[in-house]
């Protein structure tokens, strides 16, 4: 899939953050689900940022499951089937608003669109910024057992790949591999939250994640998001070096967020500059993570346009 298309495309356009877009539209994700309450709370909302990832040039857009667990749920008070109802919504709610873009779209040169179903770290359940660490105290086997069903489920809503973000070290991103080996047909990208040039935020060397992920088959493309902007070409280069699967690449917008109060800091970069460097530096999926905009995913678009002499 990603493959096919990459034979015809310099690089792959990615989506761009998701609650950024609630929040711009008013939408409180100061809730331990964080962005995921809007399954519940904001359907429409949830299918309206998707859309308009689509219509900014986006390939793939991600469903608002990083945050979406069972046990999540039912600490909201929600049956276990009504979770369950949750996470298929979240698959849905990206493929209509493919659909119904697709119906309202303009002929152009660009893939047709995918889904993705996301899958985010333990600690993005955890809600207390431990997959900025990594350091969970809990075996490979664990992990995979948290996210098995899970993964399962979302599995059942027919995305068409899924992306294992915000991944903060390599046995967490084995013990997910672990479980994308039980379904059948599964296709993911594998992509790291890192601290500087080299490592994840778990302190794994970038390096030795590519090497074991890439005897993975499941695994069509390895990488970083929600990392700093000046840190990726680095990153992009260490990967590269032990892996020709593709690298996908999605960097914040160079503001700094604070775990403990929940909030950003700094300027942010000018990111379509940044672009420029990771596809010259081999990325072949790029889009952004926190704090990106459609603005910013339409620059990278235009930027592919570029590329391809359009």
């Amino acid at each position: 899939m990603i493959e096919e298309i990459l034979k015809k495309y310099p690089f792959i356009v990615l989506d761009g953050a998701f609650s950024t877009e609630l929040e711009r539209q008013g939408f409180s994700i100061n809730d331990e689900l964080w962005s995921a309450i809007a399954l519940y709370q904001k359907p429409d909302m949830v299918k309206a940022v998707h859309r308009s990832y689509y219509e900014a040039g986006s390939d793939i857009v991600t469903s608002a499951s990083y945050q979406a667990t069972l046990e999540g749920f039912e600490k909201k008070g929600f049956s276990r089937e009504e979770g369950k109802e949750l996470l298929i919504r979240s698959v849905r709610l990206v493929q209509e608003a493919r659909d119904e873009y697709l119906e309202h779209a303009k002929a152009e040169t660009r893939p047709v669109p995918l889904t993705a179903a996301s899958i985010g770290p333990y600690g993005a359940y955890l809600a207390d910024g431990s997959e900025y660490r990594g350091h969970y105290g809990i075996t490979r086997a664990e992990l995979a057992d948290f996210h098995r069903e899970r993964m399962h489920i979302l599995a059942g809503g027919g995305p068409d790949i899924f992306a294992c973000e915000t991944i903060p070290c390599l046995e967490e991103a084995l013990a997910e591999t672990d479980v994308l080996k039980e379904i059948e047909g599964a296709e993911a990208w594998v992509s790291f939250s890192c601290r500087d040039g080299l490592h994840t935020c778990g302190d794994d060397y970038i390096g030795d994640c590519a090497k074991a992920l890439d005897a993975v088959p499941q695994v069509r493309a390895i990488g970083v998001n929600c990392t700093a902007p000046e840190y990726v070409e680095s990153l992009i280069s260490e990967i590269r070096k032990y892996t020709d699967k593709p690298v996908v690449v999605y960097p914040n917008s160079g503001e700094q967020y604070d775990p403990e109060s929940k909030t950003w800091h700094g300027a942010s970069a000018e990111y379509a500059d940044f672009v420029r460097i990771w596809q010259k530096a081999g990325a072949r999926l790029i889009g952004g993570c926190c704090r990106t905009t459609p603005e910013d995913i339409r620059k990278v678009a235009a930027f592919r346009k570029e590329l391809m002499g359009e």
